[in-house]
This record gives C-alpha cells, structure tokens and sequence, in this order.
C-alpha cells in the first residue's frame, strides 16, 4: 500500500503533516512527531510583531549612551545583553533539521510586506525546506476594499517569491467574496501551496473585569467541511498543491480530504487533545479503510470525489444548499 504524496515538491511519506502550533515549538517533541509517523512538520510561527519588536529594540541598544560622551560614539553593547527571538527560530529549524529526516516547513505570521522578505531569505539558510506563510488580517478599517485586501496578500506572497527559491505555501482563510478568484489569483503570482483555511479566533468578553479576552477552543470535525468543499472545488483547476487544516482528527477525515483533492491534511488540535501517538492511530485506520476498499494508494483516490469528478458537481454548490435544507426532519 503507496501512502506517498507529493506536497509543493516535497515527496512525502503520506498525507499526515502536524501544523504550526505546541506540537512542532520543541525539537523534542518533532522527533516524537516523527516516530509517530509524521510525513513532514510545519514548525510554530514566528510573528510578524516578533520582527518590528526585535528590530527596535535593537535600534534602541545601539543608540544607546552615543551623544553622552565622545568614546561612546563607536559603543555597542555586547551581544549577550539581548536574545533575539528571530534568531533563536532560525537555530530552532536549524536543529530540527539536524534531529529528523522529514521536511522542516517554517512558518511565518503576519499582515504586511514589512520585513518578511529579508527574514525569509535567512529562513531558507538555515535549512527550511519550504515555508509557510501565514497571513493574519482581519480588514478593520472601513477604507478598505475588497480589491486592498486582495492585493495585500498578493504583493506579500510575491515579494516573499522573489526572495526564496525554496517552495512558498500560504495560509488564508475563506472570508474572500470570490474564493475561488482569489485562490487563481494566488496561483498566478506563484503559490507553491494553499493552506485551507486559517482560523480566525473570535474575542469574547469577560463581564466581570469588562475586557475584551482571547478565548481559544480547539477546533472540531464540523469545521472541516469548509475546507473540504473549497479543495473540492480547486481541485484541478490550480496548479498549487492543496492542504487541509481545521477539525480534522480521524484517519476517515484525512481520506475524505484526499478524495477531494488535497495532497496533505495538516493537524493540530487532535495532537493536542489526544497526544502525538494519534498520528499513528489515523495512519491505521486510514490502511485498514483502503484495504478493506481496494485502494492501492493515495493517489489513487486523490480527486475522485472533486467536484470535477463528482457524479453530482452542483453537490458543492447552491443545489445542495437548497437539498440540505429540506432534509432536516
């Protein structure tokens, strides 16, 4: 039995690639990720903030004491005085790739051009084998057209392109009017990859302090559909590979995900709520369901129940909007 995929490039073992999060922040817990029968990692995101933050900070260290007193002109504080979050990822991937023989993916989170460029290059020195980039943006400002925003994340992906040769996946979420235009469109300007879909966490409020707080709740197999149809729906009609995320945590979730189109399902809340050997328990049950149906390998189902394959395409569409509602009993 053939788990094999292709992702970006990147020959994979089988379609199972835990996701930017806890599980991929230790070199520890990668090697266990990997024994459990990780295809490849996307390491935890380093955020866009991180870089604007470091960079002032050492703009402040250097400038410091230099009109006090004329020998301090040349002054530069000695490098142990600060650690540089940026640098510390860059030795992160670069012991993960010393630690395991699986794809190191990094990863980076953020909302403008800014300074991704220049870090991304030092990403793939350090031995990425791809990157992710992970675009955060919730457009708050009512001057902003649907056409900014697009832009916004066509001008980082392309800037990120023209400073890497390693393969560049990028992670949206699925608040575009035209998905499927804006997923050409990423295609167009080079995408090796579309991650599908980010999740944008909702705040909520505490009524006893009166803030506004985070609130995180892992996500569950409802969640999945929505990635499910869109793969569905791109399926063949873009050249970038396809990666599922959101709510998927059993090995029949990650088949139906092939079956759709995607060439690797990426997890993270099922690591997290059941522990990294689950990786292993999906690999089972995804074997023991394509024995048991006479599937020879991954690519052999890949696709078969895309919209372009499908016996019934408007299934995807308004059609099965209109079924769904009359089917509630």
């Amino acid at each position: 039995m053939d788990l094999t995929t292709t992702y970006m490039g990147l020959k994979l073992k089988n379609p199972l690639v835990p996701s930017a999060g806890p599980p991929t922040a230790e070199v520890d817990s990668i090697r266990e990720l990997e024994d459990a029968g990780a295809a490849a990692v996307v390491l935890h995101s380093l955020f866009e903030e991180q870089l604007t933050h470091e960079a002032a900070e050492l703009e402040h260290h250097l400038e410091q004491g230099t009109e006090s007193f004329a020998e301090a002109l040349s002054y530069f504080p000695q490098v142990d005085e600060f650690k540089l979050g940026p640098e510390e990822y860059l030795s992160h991937i670069a012991k993960a790739k010393q630690a395991v023989d699986i794809p190191v993916i990094a990863s980076l989170n953020g909302a403008t051009v800014g300074g991704w460029t220049d870090y991304a290059k030092q990403i793939a020195q350090a031995g990425a084998d791809g990157l992710e980039l992970n675009v955060y943006f919730v457009a708050t400002d009512p001057e902003l057209s649907s056409q900014d925003v697009e832009n916004r994340y066509v001008e980082i992906l392309q800037a990120v392109k023209r400073s890497v040769e390693i393969p560049v996946a990028l992670k949206v979420g699925p608040f575009f009017s035209a998905m499927g235009g804006m997923a050409k469109r990423l295609d167009a300007a080079g995408a090796d990859a579309l991650v599908l879909f980010n999740r944008f966490y909702q705040p909520d409020i505490d009524l006893d302090r009166l803030e506004v707080v985070p609130n995180l709740v892992l996500s569950s197999p409802f969640e999945m559909r929505l990635p499910l149809r869109w793969i569905a729906i791109l399926y063949g009609r873009i050249r970038a590979s396809l990666a599922a995320t959101r709510g998927i945590a059993t090995g029949q979730d990650v088949l139906r995900m092939l079956m759709v189109g995607a060439d690797i399902t990426q997890v993270c809340s099922v690591l997290l709520r059941d522990g990294i050997e689950q990786l292993g328990v999906m690999l089972d049950e995804m074997k023991t369901w394509m024995q048991e149906h006479d599937y020879e390998s991954v690519e052999q189902m890949k696709g078969s129940m895309s919209q372009k394959s499908a016996r019934d395409p408007a299934a995807f569409e308004r059609a099965n909007y209109m079924k769904t509602l009359h089917s509630y009993k």
